[in-house]
């Protein structure tokens, strides 16, 4: 049973976890299909790593930092505050240079700024815990913060976008062999401007598709373009390179694999019960 608590912050208890290790193990199988290296990176991304992609600009409305406290002014704070301490007054915050990224998808960009890549590209697998400013949060529909595995190819642009379509088939083939209903829906991508040829360029052809079940999007098939090539300077060949990520929301998986079956428990068995 989860355990929610204020803020969209919830605790997944032992049957959920069992479950998310579950569903994780098939997501690093098709990594592993797609050869697909892995890798971790910090919790933290640089404020200016993220500025370069215009983030603060696309998602002004999601942006979290992490804030050093200063402590002679915390320890003056404390000295006149109600305890338990319930908020802390920006007085004692000091300007931060990190913070905590809504996607697991960036670091990858940011770990091979200025890269030449192989004539191929690459594939590489990540998943990062991510943070959303949300304005309403909901059990393991919507979190604070919460768990995203990506599978992210940067390369030409003719193998990014096979990268899409074999994401989308591989998808689309795990939801029906759970028996799990679905919609795919298009949506627009806020890192193109509205006016630019990329942002018209959509309306032919789709840079994100989202995979909902009953309202809820547990998935995304995301095709960047050249974007993250040129910001961060990523060459194949002579060539910017193109970027298209998978993305899973664990967590969400987590609910709906519950609601399907009736139970983690249940989930968890027809997860392993596989192909």
């Amino acid at each position: 049973m989860t355990t929610a608590t204020d803020n969209g912050l919830s605790v997944l208890d032992g049957d959920q976890l069992r479950l998310l290790r579950a569903i994780e193990a098939v997501f690093l199988r098709l990594a592993d299909g797609w050869n697909a290296q892995e890798f971790r990176y910090p919790h933290l991304i640089r404020c200016s790593d993220l500025d370069k992609f215009d983030y603060y600009d696309n998602f002004p409305h999601l942006g979290l930092a992490a804030v050093r406290l200063d402590p002679a002014r915390l320890g003056a704070s404390l000295a006149d505050a109600e305890r338990p301490l319930q908020h802390v007054v920006p007085e004692v915050m000091e300007p931060t240079a990190f913070a905590l990224p809504s996607a697991a998808c960036y670091s990858i960009y940011v770990d091979l700024a200025g890269s030449v890549l192989p004539a191929e590209g690459v594939l590489r697998t990540t998943v990062g815990t991510c943070f959303r400013n949300e304005d309403h949060y909901s059990g393991l529909r919507r979190l604070l913060g919460f768990s995203m595995r990506e599978i992210v190819c940067v390369g030409p642009e003719d193998a990014a976008k096979a990268h899409l379509a074999r994401a989308k088939d591989a998808v689309i083939a795990l939801l029906v062999e759970l028996g799990i209903e679905y919609d795919i829906e298009v949506a627009t991508d806020p890192f193109f401007d509205k006016n630019s040829g990329k942002a018209k360029m959509q309306k032919l052809f789709p840079v994100k598709e989202e995979f909902v079940v009953d309202g809820l999007a547990i998935g995304s098939v995301n095709y960047h373009r050249n974007f993250f090539g040129e910001r961060c300077s990523i060459q194949v060949g002579e060539e910017t390179a193109h970027t298209s990520c998978l993305a899973f929301g664990l967590e969400r998986w987590i609910h709906t694999l519950t609601d399907r079956f009736g139970g983690a428990v249940a989930a968890l068995a027809a997860v392993e019960a596989l192909g």
